[in-house]
């Protein structure tokens, strides 16, 4: 009695690298050198982030299918882009932009802004060709536009942050790294609440021109150290601002 074969997933019909180049074609009809050379840098950065962590986001068999082709040797090796298809950006796209550019990429404020700038047009050029539904491009588009806006300006917090830690040292026991969600921000005073427990510490900021709590908004979060004096909490160490 025969048995058939168990079935095993293949790799889509036209991959993100496929869509990647093709897009970067096109843009080289439109573009300027200078233009061109962000727009590869950007869609570099979206592959690496893809390449490196979207298969943690994969379902079972979506899983089985990536280790067996990434874990193949020789030829037959392939990355998370040459596997899947361009669907699986939209799905992927909030963390290239909410985690991979603000903790991974060390640039200045004018690539973060470029990497939202890059992410819309992708976005609408995706939803062009057809190869992503219109709702899903809505989707990316709209994070690009966020990101334009907003990787900057927390690139800009951070800056700040480190520069007011750095030059204000305070000793304080009970130091506690770690992630910290912004709550509420008032004039000269953050609000921020540990991932580890709940407790809410209000830390203070200088006030000045261009203070830091004009610069920060409730929802974001920052990666450092906090530590306690007294009854008062401090700002000790700020390593990124995630919008």
């Amino acid at each position: 009695m025969s048995t058939e074969p168990p079935h095993r997933p293949q790799p889509v019909g036209r991959t993100i690298e496929d869509v990647f180049e093709e897009f970067l074609e096109e843009q080289a009809k439109r573009l300027k050198p200078a233009g061109l050379r962000k727009y590869k840098d950007i869609i570099d950065l979206l592959r690496s982030s893809l390449n490196g962590y979207a298969y943690q986001s994969l379902d079972p068999e979506e899983a089985s299918l990536f280790d067996r082709l990434y874990g193949a040797r020789g030829d037959a090796h392939r990355e998370f882009c040459e596997i899947f298809g361009p669907e699986k950006i939209c799905e992927n796209v909030g963390e290239f932009l909410g985690y991979f550019m603000v903790r991974k990429v060390m640039c200045g404020k004018d690539l973060k802004q470029a990497a939202g700038t890059v992410t819309q047009k992708l976005g609408r050029w995706l939803a062009e060709k057809g190869y992503i539904a219109a709702e899903d491009a809505a989707e990316v588009v709209g994070r690009g536009t966020t990101a334009t806006r907003d990787l900057p300006a927390a690139e800009e917090l951070a800056r700040m942050l480190a520069h007011y830690t750095d030059s204000m040292p305070v000793d304080t026991e009970d130091v506690i790294e770690d992630h910290f969600l912004v709550t509420a921000v008032e004039p000269g005073k953050l609000h921020l609440s540990s991932f580890i427990d709940d407790d809410v510490m209000v830390v203070p900021v200088p006030r000045c021109i261009r203070c830091i709590s004009d610069a920060c908004q409730a929802g974001w979060s920052i990666s450092g150290a906090v530590g306690r004096k007294g009854k008062r909490w401090h700002l000790l160490e700020v390593w990124n601002v995630y919008p």
